[in-house]
């Protein structure tokens, strides 16, 4: 059975840092695309960044980037999102998703649809 088990969010006053981790267990993700989204409340979920299985491909929502970065570890079939400084806006449920096809290296994708799996989500607050 093929899991995406996020971990890492929490409590965190705003200008502060947070990192959250992504292990897949089941199958390996090291040929895959992976992302991060996030939901918040009453609004829909929306694409944070993603990274190719290179790992040097990235791609970051506006809203994050320069704040944001995405990294993973192949050996480890583990993605990371290390976040610095918090806004409020930034409070939401995060979850991270891979992609189930293999694509090319450099193949990153900022599209819902294009994630098959995903995690249960993490949540992270923002106090101001």
């Amino acid at each position: 059975q093929v899991q995406l088990v996020e971990s890492g969010g929490g409590l965190v006053q705003a200008g502060g840092s947070l990192r959250l981790s992504c292990a897949a267990s089941g199958r390996t993700f090291s040929r895959n695309a992976m992302g991060w989204f996030r939901q918040a409340p009453g609004k829909e979920r929306e694409f944070v960044a993603g990274i190719g299985w290179n790992g040097i491909s990235t791609y970051y929502a506006d809203s994050v980037k320069g704040r944001f970065t995405i990294s993973r570890d192949n050996a480890k079939n583990t993605m990371y999102l290390q976040m610095n400084s918090l806004k409020p806006e930034d409070t939401a449920v995060y979850y991270c998703a891979a992609d189930a096809n293999s694509g090319g290296a450099y193949f990153v994708s900022a599209l819902r649809s294009q994630y098959e799996y995903w995690g249960q989500g993490t949540q992270v607050t923002v106090s101001s």
